[in-house]
């Protein structure tokens, strides 16, 4: 048994509407059984969201404040005037800086742009970057991916003479910044149809109402903010992230090229992934380690050799972040199990000096591994402040559970799923009371358990690489259109191991009626552990294409698994009682059928593991670990100790024994006969005398002599008077199956031969069709006892 880390939710069970999306729009069946689990009923539907045309891009002017924004800008250009571009240090906010640069330098704008340091700055525009800007010259300021919660800086900037323009995608505060115009489709009253753009995806959008037309040239910096921001991919950023995935397939621009390079991607198609797991996380390390400069200077680059020094630059950077994400995560973790933070429906942790640019992956991290909301605070000693990255769960809004609590904060802004804050340092609790009481005003205790979302159940014959294939229609893939996720019924596991250097991954080997599937799990070597060959298991995960030597099959990305029924772990081939003992896990019963073995391994076992006489058991074991660690005399005897394991999860199949009776030649019926007439004809001798002549002359053994004078005494054959055997003869025939003796080492060596000398399927066959049988045996029971 292997019990699911994960709440799976199947979505409802699809209609035959699949059906027609099939065969109209010419789909296989799993792409079109996704899309009818996503809830695209109709061919029109279906087709609208597969269209990604540029063509179903909205008209720019629909934002509210773009034509009095345009309008300013083309008088900042034709009267000379300087203009600021003021950015962030995200990813997001480089793409959207670069593009602003690249705009106004094509319309041939007089400007400068400026992104605030994180760790000396802070978030968005500051009133002495305001105050540095006017001294400079500049009458106009452009805000790119932020500034619509800077109130106070923008009424710095109006008593200065300087026109602020907000271009911001962030939710707006209850009351806006006094700016010459708010370009935000968030912004309340603002009619543009879709809310969701990136802020670069904003700055696109002054792009084309400054321009005229589409500035398809821009595409690929759209795809960098877009996908690293973790905007939802419908809609505008979906057609605009396809078609600008091509663009950087092919883009010319040096930054872009040497960045490909750092990231290792040699690939003729760019895809989502490559931007949100190596891209877009150098751009970020920019930003997040010291100042993002380097990164805007990368995708600005004109030249390869510029290009690849600015890259190199940020990978280091990025490695580095890498280091000190790993350290900071450990130190939260520890902090979160010594303080039983995470007995809180939310966790608040931090301490002082915490790297403030890394505290939103620390916390990204806390909620992998606690599926808590989390907010990570770096303390500053000196200022008594505080400034935190948040990250939440299903079901808790911490942009609006954070908004009742602005008494608390000094600032604070993002989304339903991730935040920033500053704070006082002497508010910390009162945050840390009021955010855990809202928690368990709103979130059951299931909330706490992490979810995975299944579009579809699907059998190993419809994975096929054309399959997959055409499911690649629906990407690109990410916020709100995630890569689906299928669930794998009653799949054989016929091989595992574990890989990696450091053996953390395992891969798998599936089958299911005669359709075959490799599996790879990320981070999961340790389930190898528990499970076993031939195993019957269902999996959650995402289907992808391998491509190895240029040869193409499907592969499933598990991202959890369940074993429903007991395992059976085959330990028969161990050598040695004391070592097969010692490697079994701690807090296993380990059940003997033997007097002989129980003396010998009482001082061997592992610790919290528990020794049992088969004989003995009279209540059901709790343990979730059992180990049979010598051969029962009988199936009875087995199976008897095996009505005690209902609640068994792992079962050790150890079965030692010293010598295998099985494979001991003496004591054959052709033995009995001779040792018969032997005895028939001398009528008596001397046991000790008779033994050493047999010894000798016929090669038998010792104990085989024993045991064929024992059945003869049982027989009444023979009789035993001290050390003399005198033979009885007898009348009658009879067989030696009379004989309790015989017929012990008859079973004795069936056992063996079931339990010791089967294959591993027909030993797991026999012990989990017992414990099955033994279950339903009990339900009836209960349904009896019941009167159902």
């Amino acid at each position: 048994m292997l019990k699911s880390k994960m709440n799976w939710k199947t979505a409802s069970s699809i209609n035959e509407e699949w059906k027609v999306l099939q065969k109209k729009m010419n789909l296989s069946p799993l792409a079109a059984k996704v899309l009818s689990a996503r809830g695209f009923s109709s061919v029109e539907e279906a087709s609208s969201f597969l269209d990604t045309s540029m063509s179903r891009l909205h008209d720019p002017f629909l934002l509210d404040g773009m034509e009095r924004a345009v309008s300013r800008i083309k008088q900042a250009i034709e009267d000379k005037e300087k203009i600021l571009i003021f950015g962030d240090y995200d990813a997001d906010g480089v793409s959207s800086t670069t593009l602003m640069v690249l705009l106004l330098k094509e319309a041939g704008a007089v400007f400068g742009w400026y992104i605030p340091n994180r760790f000396t700055e802070g978030y968005g525009p500051n009133v002495p970057a305001v105050e540095q800007a006017a001294a400079d010259g500049a009458s106009l300021m452009i805000t790119v991916d932020t500034g619509i919660s800077a109130k106070n800086e923008v009424a710095a900037a109006n008593a200065l003479g300087m026109d602020v323009i907000i271009t911001d995608h962030h939710e707006p505060p209850p009351e806006l910044p006094e700016a010459y115009a708010i370009i935000n489709p968030k912004k309340p009253g603002c009619p543009y149809p879709f809310k969701e753009l990136a802020g670069v995806g904003v700055a696109f959008k002054v792009a084309h109402a400054l321009l005229g037309e589409m500035p398809e040239h821009y595409l690929d910096l759209v795809t960098l903010g877009t996908i690293s921001d973790l905007v939802p991919l419908v809609g505008e950023n979906r057609s605009m992230v396809k078609k600008g995935l091509h663009s950087l397939t092919s883009s010319t621009r040096p930054g872009i090229s040497a960045l490909k390079k750092v990231c290792g991607i040699e690939t003729e198609t760019m895809q989502e992934d490559h931007v949100g797991f190596t891209m877009g996380p150098r751009l970020n390390a920019a930003g997040r380690m010291d100042s993002a400069d380097p990164a805007v200077h990368l995708l600005l680059s004109e030249n390869g050799e510029e290009a690849a020094e600015w890259a190199g630059r940020i990978d280091t950077l990025n490695q580095s972040r890498k280091n000190i994400v790993k350290e900071l995560t450990e130190t939260a973790v520890k902090q979160v199990e010594d303080k039983r933070y995470y007995e809180n429906e939310v966790i608040i942790t931090g301490g002082e000096g915490w790297n403030e640019g890394v505290i939103g992956i620390v916390a990204s991290r806390l909620v992998e591994t606690y599926h808590h909301p989390v907010i990570v605070l770096s303390i500053n000693a000196e200022t008594k402040t505080a400034k935190g990255s948040a990250r939440s769960i299903e079901g808790f809004n911490m942009f609006e559970h954070l908004s009742r609590q602005r008494p608390l904060l000094e600032k604070f802004g993002g989304h339903e799923m991730a935040a920033g804050l500053s704070m006082n340092v002497e508010n910390i609790e009162s945050l840390r009371t009021e955010l855990c009481r809202q928690a368990a005003s709103v979130l059951d205790p299931s909330a706490y358990v992490p979810s995975a979302s299944i579009d579809l159940q699907v059998p190993l014959s419809d994975i096929t690489v054309s399959a997959l294939e055409d499911l690649s229609t629906l990407a690109p893939f990410g916020m709100a259109n995630p890569k689906p996720v299928f669930l794998l019924e009653d799949v054989e596991i016929t091989a595992f191991k574990k890989i990696g250097s450091d053996k953390t991954h395992l891969k798998l080997s599936l089958e299911q009626a005669g359709s075959r599937l490799d599996g790879i799990a990320f981070q999961k070597g340790h389930l190898a552990d528990q499970m076993t060959v031939t195993a019957n298991a269902s999996f959650i995960g995402q289907l992808s294409i391998n491509e190895w030597n240029n040869f193409r099959k499907p592969q499933l990305m598990m991202h959890d698994m369940a074993i429903t029924t007991c395992q059976i772990h085959d330990k028969r081939q161990q050598k040695g009682l004391k070592q097969m003992i010692q490697a079994l896990p701690a807090g296993t019963a380990a059940v003997v059928f033997q007097d002989q073995t129980k003396a010998l391994i009482a001082d061997e076992l592992p610790d919290g593991a528990n020794l049992y006489m088969a004989r003995d058991l009279a209540e059901p074991l709790e343990e979730k670990y059992t180990a049979f660690i010598d051969i029962p005399a009988s199936l009875e005897e087995l199976n008897q100790a095996l009505h005690f394991c209902r609640q068994t999860e792992h079962m050790y199949a150890c079965f030692f024994t010293e010598e295998e009776t099985y494979f001991q030649h003496g004591g054959t019926r052709e033995h009995f006969k001779w040792f018969y007439s032997f005895l028939n004809k001398y009528q008596s001798f001397n046991m000790d005398t008779l033994k050493q002549k047999l010894i000798q002359q016929k090669g038998w053994k010792a104990a085989d002599i024993d045991f064929m004078t024992d059945v003869f005494t049982e027989l009444g054959f023979v009789r035993m008077d001290g050390s003399m055997i005198e033979f009885l003869g007898s009348n009658e025939k009879k067989p030696l199956t009379e004989s309790a003796s015989y017929r012990r080492r008859d079973q004795l060596k069936q056992m063996e031969q079931d339990l010791l000398f089967s294959t591993y399927r027909q030993l797991k066959d026999r012990l989990l069709g017992e414990l099955l049988l033994d279950k339903q045996d009990n339900e009836q029971r209960e349904k009896v006892n019941h009167g159902l």
